[in-house]
């Protein structure tokens, strides 16, 4: 999905989870809906964040057509967790024993034209002399099968570019009403695939952020967290010192 085309912003929003959908040949994986629409199929709230915030900023964005467990946007090909055959103790019998060729047709038919569409953009804004940040909006479980309760309420997920994620980290952890984690419930130094693979490897300013999907699983919820997030990239995202080539080791 593409929102905003038009939008003059220096900035690219993703929503790499945006959606629960199967392809219709695929049966729903042999899945009820009752488990696609959970956290298992996509990120819960994500995209209704990340559309806001498109929004607020004047700002295209780009969100993955098809369920995570179709083929996962935000792994690479290959990687185990692609094409999960299990996901959270759940079995998902439309993945079990698939072959190559099967796995290859997900690639060529979702991931590549979600990765080809985003290498496009940002090649079209550095192609116009713009340098632009990169924010990608994700969401998460409070608690996975047999594992703790999460108590963060947003994450900051950053590997080498500190630029967007640590001014946001100190502006949202000046709230004592909010509990932030620094690379927390997950690290962006080791799962950050589409961030690392289109702004790491420019040198453009990113960051991937991760919302608790009780927090904005409703409109209204969804447009709170969009308004604390939007507030506090405000002055972060307005300073023309952020928009540099820069490579972090």
């Amino acid at each position: 999905r593409i929102l905003n085309p038009e939008g003059r912003g220096k900035l690219l929003f993703l929503c790499d989870h945006a959606s629960f959908a199967v392809p219709r040949a695929l049966e729903n994986l042999g899945l009820s809906d009752r488990v696609l629409k959970d956290h298992m199929g996509w990120d819960i709230g994500a995209f209704d964040v990340m559309q806001r915030l498109a929004a607020r900023f004047d700002a295209p964005g780009l969100a993955g057509g098809y369920s995570r467990l179709v083929i996962d946007l935000n792994r690479p090909e290959g990687d185990p967790a692609s094409i999960p055959p299990v996901s959270d103790a759940t079995t998902i019998p439309g993945n079990q024993n698939l072959s190559a060729v099967d796995a290859a047709r997900r690639g060529e038919a979702l991931f590549k034209p979600y990765h080809q569409a985003v290498n496009a953009r940002l090649d079209d804004f550095l192609n116009h002399g713009i340098i632009p940040a990169l924010i990608s909006v994700h969401s998460f479980t409070p608690a996975l099968e047999e594992a703790s309760p999460r108590k963060w309420q947003v994450g900051i997920l950053w590997n080498r570019d500190p630029r967007i994620a640590v001014p946001l980290i100190k502006r949202l952890g000046s709230d004592p009403g909010l509990c932030v984690g620094d690379n927390l419930p997950y690290t962006g130094r080791m799962l950050n695939y589409t961030v690392d693979t289109h702004a790491q490897d420019r040198g453009i300013p990113h960051v991937a952020l991760e919302l608790r999907d009780d927090l904005i699983a409703t409109g209204p919820g969804a447009e709170k967290w969009a308004s604390i997030l939007g507030d506090a990239l405000e002055d972060i995202l307005a300073d023309p010192e952020l928009y540099k080539i820069e490579h972090f080791t």
